[in-house]
């Protein structure tokens, strides 16, 4: 599982970091991190993809959150029993709180 996570959450930071560096010019004297670099990229994808480039951000996040959503069903429907499992632990039991009311409601006159 943490090998899955690696190879889903490594590409996501690295586009993130990348972007945003990037954006905000902040290159630190790497080429890659320039404003023109960005430029380029998204210029390049815009016409590959026959969009205009300030559309291709948007649509990236979109279908991170679509992978993500995608990855995490998938893994909660390998693990749920696991899941189950824990919610129920978690739940109050049902014996324990028929207890409590009939504590609650005996009378405490003789």
């Amino acid at each position: 599982m943490k090998w899955l996570l690696a190879f889903w959450a490594g590409p996501i930071v690295f586009l993130g970091a990348w972007y945003w560096l990037s954006y905000y010019d902040m290159s630190f004297g790497v080429f890659m991190f320039t404003r023109q670099v960005h430029d380029l990229v998204f210029e390049i994808y815009g016409k590959a993809l026959g969009i205009p480039p300030e559309t291709i951000p948007p649509l990236v996040v979109r279908a991170i959150i679509v992978d993500s959503i995608v990855l995490f069903a998938i893994l909660g429907f390998r693990r749920r029993k696991a899941i189950l499992a824990w919610w129920r632990g978690r739940q109050p039991s049902a014996s324990a709180e028929r207890d409590l009311s009939r504590d609650e409601s005996l009378s405490s006159a003789p």
